[in-house]
């Protein structure tokens, strides 16, 4: 059959079995299964068991290819994927930064500010990129700063328009 591979799969279609069922990783289910079918008699196509797992034709060739050459054991292993490294802001740091922007009287206009007071108070140098992701998406905090009221509007109208809007906006 055109499309399916020429490999001798040392290990019997019942091995193969019992050992997809015990096996609790997904990425490596996904390749005893490709050689699961491959096993069988009507061994479809590479290019079919590809759709079939979600994979690209070229990963399942790899797969066999890591087979052919060094057999179940290595194809079963999976090296660790390389997961970020040291943080740039130590966590002490982080901390510091936490406690202050709680501080209501205490806020930044800006993140080059946040990263100039990390740099003064506590001497921690960071990038602008480093200081946004920190501020912004692990502490969750949004640098807003009041705009300036108009010398000229009411105070008591304004205040009884937010009287208003909070009455109408439960309703």
């Amino acid at each position: 059959m055109a499309g399916v591979s020429a490999i001798a799969i040392k290990e019997s279609l019942d091995e193969l079995g019992e050992r997809l069922r015990a096996i609790e990783q997904p990425i490596l289910k996904e390749r005893l299964q490709v050689l699961y079918w491959l096993k069988q008699a009507q061994a479809p196509s590479i290019s079919q068991i590809a759709v079939a797992i979600g994979r690209h034709r070229g990963t399942v060739q790899k797969w066999l290819a890591l087979y052919r050459a060094q057999g179940l054991e290595a194809l079963l292993v999976v090296k660790p994927t390389p997961g970020g490294g040291n943080r740039v802001i130590p966590l002490w740091a982080e901390r510091a930064l936490a406690k202050r922007l709680q501080e209501p009287s205490n806020g930044f206009d800006s993140y080059g500010a946040v990263q100039q007071w990390l740099l003064e108070s506590l001497g921690v140098e960071a990038e602008y990129h480093a200081v946004y992701q920190m501020t912004r998406y692990r502490l969750k905090a949004k640098l807003k700063v009041a705009r300036p009221q108009h010398m000229k509007q009411n105070r008591d109208q304004r205040e009884a328009f937010k009287q208003t809007l909070q009455t109408t906006s439960t309703c």
